[in-house]
C-alpha cells in the first residue's frame, strides 16, 4: 500500500479551532470522496509542556493501494475540489507533501 503525507501549517488569520473545524468538517468530506482512497487520517499537535511545539497543526495520510491509484484519484474531479480547497485553511508557503515508505518495526 502506498501512504501519501501531508504536513500541514495552518493560515496565520485562522485560530487552531478554525483550522481544525476547516479540515475535519470540509476538507475531509473532500479528501474521503477521492476515488480508490484505503486509509485516511488527520493527526493533530496535543499541547505537551514537556516538548517544544513542532511549528506544524496537523500531519494527514491518505492511503492508495499503488502510485498510479493515488496519481489516477488526484486528476478526477474530486481531487481537484480537494486542491482547490487547500488555500481556505492551509499555509502553503510552509506546507509539505511527499509519498513515504512505512517500515513497520513493531507490529
Amino acid at each position: 500500500m502506498l501512504k501519501f503525507m501531508v504536513v500541514i501549517y495552518r493560515q496565520p488569520d485562522l485560530t487552531p479551532a478554525q483550522f481544525r473545524r476547516h479540515l475535519e468538517q470540509v476538507h475531509g468530506p473532500l479528501v474521503k470522496n477521492l476515488p480508490g482512497i484505503r486509509k485516511y487520517s488527520q493527526n493533530y499537535v496535543c499541547e505537551d509542556s514537556k516538548r517544544k511545539p513542532p511549528g506544524w497543526d496537523a500531519i494527514v495520510e491518505v492511503y492508495f493501494d499503488t502510485w498510479e491509484a493515488m496519481e489516477a484519484a488526484w486528476a478526477t474531479p474530486q481531487g481537484a475540489a480537494s486542491d482547490a480547497d487547500l488555500p481556505a485553511f492551509a499555509d502553503l508557503t510552509r506546507t509539505t507533501w511527499s509519498v513515504v515508505e512505512e517500515v513497520t518495526l513493531l507490529p
